[in-house]
């Protein structure tokens, strides 16, 4: 199986674009204007990992401020799971996040989404907090140091 990355710097064409909302969608079950929410996120960086003209996984974040980003969605394809693409597109983005010279990154996840916190984990982010959100849910705060 060959799989092409590719980095968006903005939201992508149609095509793609239309293929991370279904992935998104099957993943989280929801869409809540997510293109709307995405056209507002300063320095969006966008990095999907592609079977064909299938997006099977995807990554995005943006910036909070000059030394940290915000990793703030992603998801693999149930079918592509097991083979190492979630990890792939976070070492993708941090290496792009080294190269623009930012110092942190963050995340937020859910006890849900064990593998998640599992992966971030894994890859050197630390537990720096947790909240409930205005849905009354717990959420974790993760950050990792890039240098």
């Amino acid at each position: 199986m060959k799989i092409d990355y590719l980095q968006f710097y903005s939201i992508p064409e149609t095509e793609i674009m239309n293929e991370i909302l279904r992935l998104h969608e099957m993943i989280f079950g929801q869409l809540n204007e997510l293109v709307m929410k995405m056209e507002t996120k300063p320095q969006l960086l966008i990095i999907v990992a592609m079977v064909d003209k299938k997006v099977i996984g995807y990554k995005i974040g943006y910036k909070l401020d000059n030394e940290k980003f915000y990793s703030w969605l992603g998801g693999v394809d149930e079918q592509y799971r097991k083979h190492g693409i979630a990890s792939k597109l976070m070492k993708i983005q941090h290496q792009y996040l080294q190269e623009k010279n930012y110092q942190k990154v963050q995340t937020k996840t859910k006890n849900q989404w064990r593998s998640m916190l599992i992966l971030n984990i894994k890859h050197g982010f630390d537990v720096i907090g947790t909240y409930t959100d205005d849905k009354g849910e717990p959420k974790i705060i993760l950050e990792k140091k890039l240098y």
